[in-house]
């Protein structure tokens, strides 16, 4: 497992730097740049955006500019967002936790939803259940998860029953801990909602799939043939394999932790990192897409390291020599 780490640990290195240099030549492609956009402004005087521009080295060759925010990110400085003028790490920090929670919850939603309806439909293939919620799930794959969000702001509009938007409500500050605790679960319950339907339909044809090819395998006739309950064999034997996919989308569900939410963000106003990341692109902050087009990669590559880990640990039929070859 050790060399395995190492070599895994190894290979993100010349990833990450081809990732952040094709985004950082991407943003240099595009005509102008924050400061750019000040001179816009007439009561801004060149002076002062010379200065801007000698102060961030947007005045500089494009490789000098890479690798002086390289050597900043190798000592933990991730530049300065030139459009909320504050750290971009911690920018990043104060809105990681909001979208992270929003992506967790709606991971949980959508598999305590799709497995034991994926299992469901699975069991009992082409009877009227198999039929109703597949139509359902294709309806569900097909409905774009933003024409959702703007389904459900309606209906928090007309009803009053859940907040429109937001992550918080305006006197958060002054709620004691467990109302401010009730207030997040509150502006929570609609994204998830949407975010959990979106993804909830993929799964359950994946675990209906997955079903139905593992339940013929020899070792499940062989299961039956030893007398075993059918009830038995489907959840001892089959579910434990059918689950292996899932393991592996666990992990590059971390990788979407940026952009799975982005649109769901903007719709419900809701400060996650998908929303600082589409602002950020179009204010051409490029410290700030930077910064999160790095911490994008580093969560995804990261998540396909911790899915293989979990992989060899809950299927015995693979190893790390298997994993490090895939």
């Amino acid at each position: 497992m050790t060399r395995f780490l190492i070599r895994r640990l190894l290979n993100m290195i010349p990833l990450i730097l081809g990732i952040t240099f094709i985004s950082f030549l991407a943003m240099s492609l595009v005509p102008g740049d924050f400061v750019s956009n000040l001179k816009l402004n007439p009561t801004i005087t060149p002076e002062v955006i010379h200065q801007l521009e000698a102060q961030f080295g947007l005045d500089q060759p494009l490789m000098v500019r890479y690798f002086k925010w390289l050597w900043g990110v190798i000592h933990l400085n991730f530049g300065f967002s030139l459009q909320y003028r504050v750290s971009v790490t911690g920018l990043i920090a104060s809105r990681a936790f909001n979208t992270i929670i929003l992506s967790l919850t709606s991971m949980i939603f959508s598999w305590a939803i799709a497995i034991p309806i994926g299992i469901v439909v699975a069991v009992n293939q082409n009877s009227i259940w198999d039929r109703v919620l597949s139509f359902l799930a294709f309806f569900g794959m097909s409905v774009p998860s933003f024409f959702l969000a703007f389904l459900m702001m309606y209906l928090a509009l007309k009803t009053g029953w859940f907040p429109i938007g937001g992550t918080f409500s305006p006197d958060y500050a002054t709620l004691d801990p467990m109302s401010q605790v009730a207030d997040r679960i509150q502006h929570l319950i609609l994204p998830v909602f949407v975010l959990g339907i979106s993804g909830t339909a993929g799964l359950m044809r994946l675990m209906r799939s997955q079903i139905l090819e593992i339940k013929n395998s020899e070792f499940v006739r062989t299961a039956r043939a030893k007398g075993l309950s059918e009830r038995v064999v489907i959840y001892k034997h089959v579910l434990r394999n059918a689950l292996n996919p899932f393991v592996t989308m666990a992990g590059y569900s971390l990788g979407d932790l940026l952009g799975g939410a982005a649109l769901v963000e903007a719709v419900m106003n809701l400060q996650g990192l998908g929303l600082l990341m589409l602002d950020a692109v179009r204010s051409l902050d490029i410290f700030l897409v930077m910064g999160s087009v790095l911490m994008g990669t580093i969560l995804l590559l990261v998540g396909n390291l911790l899915a293989d880990i979990a992989l060899v640990a809950v299927d015995p039929r693979v190893d790390f020599s298997s994993v490090a070859a895939e």
